[in-house]
Parts: structure tokens; sequence; C-alpha cells
């Protein structure tokens, strides 16, 4: 039986749903592609706009991942804020490269030159994190996380990744709630936090106890895993769809897409 499909009944654990939030949603035309079609069609946009160095092709990069959020019916709100989680981490690193890369100057702080290539390249880097981003969330944020696992086995990928990425997503929730046990016991005992040498002892035995406790919840998995049979291999149910007309016409409209953004960037 598939880590994929299989409840954790023999091993006390209810089953866990990991459904993106956006796919619990109509997820529109874009949910109706066979998962392996939206996996490779994030992977190439990704690779083909990392790699842009025009701005014009970025530009139009964002509108089709624009257009893809909204083919998809990404919620605004929720998807403004993970765009704008990815411009704070990025927008640190960014300020620099004004004062980092050669160029025209632009304007000077306390002496040091910031340079109009620099900005650009900055601005470059933003406008391809977020296109990438939104295509990301389109594509592959509005299928069921499982599901992307299987495609990932069905299109051929490492049998270990797809191990790592089936017991990651399934377990998280499971070691969260271990950790959410044991900070309720620490704070049984009127534990606080503050800085002094018992708090950094006390978050030390925390972290020991959870990992103690996660290797022994891994043996008591992988007894009941092989107790159903299991060989090393995820042994998938045949119930993806064939590729479809759908799926050929977003194939044709994708390729389109990118052939669009390369010959701009070439111009």
């Amino acid at each position: 039986m598939s880590v994929l499909d299989a409840d954790d009944t023999t091993t006390g654990e209810a089953r866990i749903s990991h459904v993106s939030p956006n796919a619990a949603a109509d997820a529109g035309p874009i949910h109706r592609l066979d998962p392996r079609t939206r996996l490779l069609a994030a992977a190439v946009f990704a690779l083909v706009v990392v790699s842009l160095n025009s701005q014009a092709a970025t530009v139009v990069a964002l509108g089709l991942g624009c257009g893809l959020g909204i083919a998809a019916r990404l919620p605004g709100s929720q998807t403004l804020r993970k765009l704008l989680t990815l411009d704070g981490f990025m927008v640190m690193a960014l300020i620099t490269l004004p004062f980092t890369v050669p160029g025209e100057p632009w304007f000077s702080v306390a002496g040091l030159p910031a340079s109009w290539e620099g900005a650009e390249r900055a601005a470059l880097i933003l406008l391809k994190g977020n296109a990438v981003v939104l295509a990301v969330l389109a594509l592959l944020g509005t299928m069921d996380t499982v599901v992307l696992g299987r495609a990932l086995a069905r299109l051929g990928a490492p049998h270990k990744l797809v191990h790592l990425y089936a017991f990651t997503i399934r377990y998280l929730d499971v070691l969260n709630r271990e950790y959410a046990r044991l900070r309720t016991a620490m704070k049984a005992r009127a534990f606080r936090l503050r800085s002094d040498r018992h708090t950094w002892r006390s978050i030390g035995w925390l972290f020991g106890m959870l990992m103690i406790r996660s290797i022994e919840r891994a043996e008591r998995i992988t007894a009941a895993m092989r107790c159903r049979g299991f060989d090393g291999r995820l042994w998938l149910r045949q119930d993806d769809s064939p590729f479809g007309k759908a799926d050929g016409l977003f194939t044709l409209a994708s390729t389109g897409g990118i052939a669009l953004l390369i010959v701009i960037a070439s111009l």
C-alpha cells in the first residue's frame, strides 16, 4: 500500500489531510488539468524566467504569471500576502545591489554611489521572483500535496525524492502536534521563556526530546509499513486520467508563451 494513500491506523494516528488552502475552492480551468502537465509547466516556466536578462521579457513573464493566477482563481488577499512575504525576504539583498554593481551613478549615500545598472538588476530579480511564485501558486498551490507526490512519481522522479517528499508532507503536522504537547507540558510546570541559562537548557531538552520521539515514531511507522508489505517503493493507485484535450491545449498555450518570452528576450 502506498504511503501516499494509506491511513495511519496501524500507528495509532488519524489520517491527516494535506490539501492546499487554495485547492478547496474551485480552481477553475487549471484544476482540470492533469497534475503532470501542471508540474512540467511550472518547472519549465520557472527555468525560463530565471534565465531571462531582459526587463521587457520579465514584465511579460509577470503578466503571464498574473494570467495563470486569474485562471486558477487564486484568492487576491492571500496571494498578495505571500508575494509581500517573498519581497520582504528579498528586499534586504536587493537594496545592496545598486551599491555593489558598477555603472552610471544614480545617487550616493554617505559618499557611496548607487548605480542605475544595480537598480535595474534588483528590479529584474524582484520581477522574476514574483512571476515564478505566481505561476507556482497557480499551477501547484491549487493541487493536493498527495496528488503532487503521485505526479512526481509518475514522471519518473527518483524514488528517494518522492519518499522524502511524501513523508515530509505527511508527518510535519504530526511532529508539530508533538512539539505542541511538549510545550504545553513545559507551561504546565510554570516554564517561561527568559534570557537565562535555565531557559536555554530547557529549550535544549525540548528539542532533544522532540528528536527522540520523532525517531521512535519513525520506527513505529517503518514497522507498520513493513507489515503492510512495503518493499521500498510507492505503489501508486492508477487513478490519474491520461492526458486529455485540455492538457494538449494548455501545452500549446504554454509553449507559445515560453516562445514569446524567448523572442522578446532576444530582441
